[in-house]
């Protein structure tokens, strides 16, 4: 059975950092494919970034880019975002997603499995 676990949400101000993590367990995850999603109220679920763990090349929204990076470590089967310059339009519920093919995709139904999501916002 896939979980997945996001933590290291919170407050910050806009132009400060955050730091998510995102626990996987189950079965190998090295073939797999890796996503951040976010999702403002009242919004749909959005694209963040994708990681291909095979390779570790990733993909970005354009919202993000230049400002977000994503990684992942193998050992630990965890996931990172690392979110830099951050603005008020960043404030959503982040979730971690997981497919079990290894492509970059930015569509949320290309992924099979989700954590429960952590809470982000910045304050202006």
């Amino acid at each position: 059975q896939v979980q997945l676990v996001e933590s290291g949400g919170g407050l910050v101000r806009a132009g400060g950092s955050l730091s998510l993590s995102c626990a996987a367990s189950g079965p190998t995850f090295s073939s797999w494919g890796m996503g951040w999603f976010r999702q403002a109220p009242g919004k749909e679920r959005e694209f963040v970034a994708a990681l291909k763990w095979s390779d570790s090349s990733t993909y970005f929204s354009d919202s993000v880019k230049g400002r977000f990076t994503i990684s992942g470590d193998n050992a630990k089967n965890a996931v990172y975002l690392q979110m830099n310059s951050l603005k008020p339009e960043d404030t959503a519920v982040y979730y971690c997603a997981a497919r079990t093919s290894p492509g970059l995709r930015d569509d949320p139904a290309r992924y099979a499995y989700w954590g429960r999501g952590t809470q982000v916002t910045v304050s202006s």
